[in-house]
């Protein structure tokens, strides 16, 4: 009565109290009985399953320790992880999890990273590197200064996005809720039109004897059979199995909605830097021009680059410690997004950037730089070219593999898209077997190359990215892949799918994971209509009792959740 006041008057509880009542009016007191213990099983047996999937999400992810030991003067205080505050520097033993998001300061450490990435191997850090919440000390003791406070660790966040993804239903599911609200008023109707007709038709034929007590067993029979609970539950079950499989892979879908709409994808597009390459660059060489040395031209780019975060900037102003040369302080700087730095160093106006910062200010460099195929930063000061520093950025181990199980599933369509020069973003499409590769791309060239591939309605494209650039790409196509180990925290909120391993190859098993779920969910929808419709004919027909009714919608139930539970257990 509950469910009716809060719902609507016609739901399960509708259909089964009609055939309850009536059994009873029949004398069948059994049979009634029974579609009460049958549907009370069938309620424990899917809220249990739906429990499992949703403790199996949370158990996977929630695995942040309950204390954190932290270290004031080598004396120790323990306390709950969220009563340390950023700049606090906490000791974790071998064994033991790490409570907090912050730096490592050990020179290195080895990490079991399973809960976060799914990875089994151990992963090495090293000093100055990002430890998440989450992750286990693996080999000795170790200090970290934690840089975020509780609730905003890496951990906290994956939880909330993945708990939160219950929220966004698919379109099976959104289906489904629908139609059942439209189901069951129209069964209930052809139930009544089961007793109703036989009878009209015998007052128009003398000869057709109407039993009602015959006809009206046959309408109960065919209202048990038909309750859509069965297909209610097990759909947005088997959705929750494939968030929790992909997550069990360290691959994050942010709802059900993007398990489907990934099945559709046929055209993939890559950002090269720190997506399909690893974005750790070392220096190969400093050319420094006439009058200048190369000294003098590392310690100016260093000093300037030592304002940017980005992976390039790191890599020099690195090489510039190794190498024991201080760096500027009073400069004044102006990033330009795509370009590069202007800075103003004892009142005069330094470039450091690619080719394009350099032709945007009219200021000549040599023509042979466009033809490397390393990525190098140019140097100029008061309109004069200085020199430039070449870097070399290595693949990702997986990047072959990822563009290979792609064209595996029949997609084709794969592009490279970079601000790198289009030299060396072609010379690395060629290595991996990627077709069509752009570069010398503007955030904006991107969002407009995009937009392109979109305009072709048969185009349903999936950008996999992980920079802050990258972000209008990523909310921009059908699917936004964002790499969740070393992406920038705005690609990751933007994105609809996280991989937390930073492995392009996920990019495919996201895909036959979301191909798994949507085959299995509609295997589901198939097999409860099929049965239930041949059992409701039969029902019509007086060829099938209430106990083959609930026998038949049992085994519906427990079939849809036993194949939904399967997705769970995905390889």
């Amino acid at each position: 009565m509950k469910k009716i006041k809060l719902e609507s008057v016609f739901n399960e509880f509708t259909l089964m109290g009609i055939a309850i009542l009536g059994a009873f009016y029949l004398g069948e007191y059994w049979e009634g009985i029974a579609v009460i213990l049958f549907y009370l099983i069938g309620e424990w047996l899917q809220h249990k399953a739906i429990h499992k999937a949703h403790s199996n999400i949370k158990t996977l992810l929630d695995v942040r320790p309950e204390t954190a030991t932290v270290v004031y003067n080598n004396k120790y205080k323990i306390t709950t992880p969220d009563q340390v505050q950023p700049g606090e520097t906490i000791e974790i033993k071998a064994g033991e999890k790490v409570p907090l998001d912050g730096v490592l300061l050990e020179d290195s450490a080895s990490f079991n990273t399973a809960a976060l990435t799914g990875e089994s191997v151990p992963r090495t850090l090293y000093r100055q590197e990002e430890v998440l919440a989450g992750m286990i000390a693996s080999d000795k003791v170790v200090r970290i200064k934690v840089n975020k406070p509780y609730d905003q660790s890496a951990l906290a966040h994956i939880l909330t996005l993945v708990q939160n993804a219950a929220e966004r239903k698919a379109p099976a599911e959104l289906f489904i809720r629908r139609f059942a609200r439209v189901y069951t008023p129209i069964v209930t109707g052809l139930a009544i039109l089961v007793v109703m007709l036989p009878y009209l038709y015998a007052m128009i034929q003398p000869e057709f004897i109407f039993i009602f007590d015959d006809w009206f067993y046959r309408a109960l029979v065919f209202l048990v059979i038909s309750c859509p609970c069965a297909l209610v539950v097990s759909i947005p079950l088997g959705y929750f199995g494939g968030i929790g499989a992909a997550s069990h892979k360290g691959i994050l879908f942010k709802g059900g909605n993007y398990l489907d709409a990934i099945t559709r994808i046929n055209t993939v597009v890559f950002d090269k830097t720190g997506t399909l390459t690893q974005g750790v660059f070392s220096v190969r060489t400093i050319s420094a021009a006439e009058g200048v040395s190369q000294k003098e031209l590392l310690q100016l780019i260093a000093s300037i680059e030592s304002f940017s975060n980005h992976p390039i900037a790191r890599a020099i102003v690195k090489y510039a410690e190794e190498q024991s040369i201080p760096l500027y302080l009073s400069l004044k700087i102006t990033e330009i997004a795509g370009y590069g730095i202007k800075a103003i160093t004892e009142g005069k106006e330094v470039y450091v950037g690619n080719t394009r910062l350099l032709s945007k200010y009219g200021i000549s460099f040599p023509c042979e730089t466009g033809n490397l195929t390393e990525t190098i930063v140019l140097c100029a000061m008061e309109n004069k070219y200085l020199g430039h520093i070449s870097l070399a950025d290595t693949l990702k181990p997986d990047a072959i593999q990822a563009i290979r199980e792609l064209k595996d599933l029949n997609i084709d369509n794969i592009q490279l898209l970079s601000g790198d020069k289009q030299t060396i973003v072609s010379n690395l499409a060629d290595n991996i077997g990627v077709a069509q590769a752009f570069g010398d791309l503007l955030p904006e060239g991107k969002v407009a190359h995009l937009e392109q591939l979109k305009a072709n309605a048969e185009n349903r494209v999936a950008f996999v990215g992980d920079g802050i650039n990258d972000t209008p790409a990523l909310a921009l196509c059908d699917v936004g892949i964002a790499m969740g180990g070393l992406g920038s925290d705005a690609a990751i909120e933007t994105a609809d799918v996280v991989i937390q391993t930073d492995q392009p190859s996920k990019v495919a098993e996201a895909i036959k994971i979301g191909k798994q779920t949507h085959r299995i969910v509609w295997q589901n929808i198939s097999m409860a209509f099929g049965v239930k419709l041949l059992v409701l004919l039969l029902g019509a027909g007086g060829m099938a009792t209430m106990w083959e009714a609930i026998f038949a919608d049992a085994g519906v139930a427990l079939l849809a959740i036993f194949n939904a539970m399967r997705i769970q257990k995905y390889k």
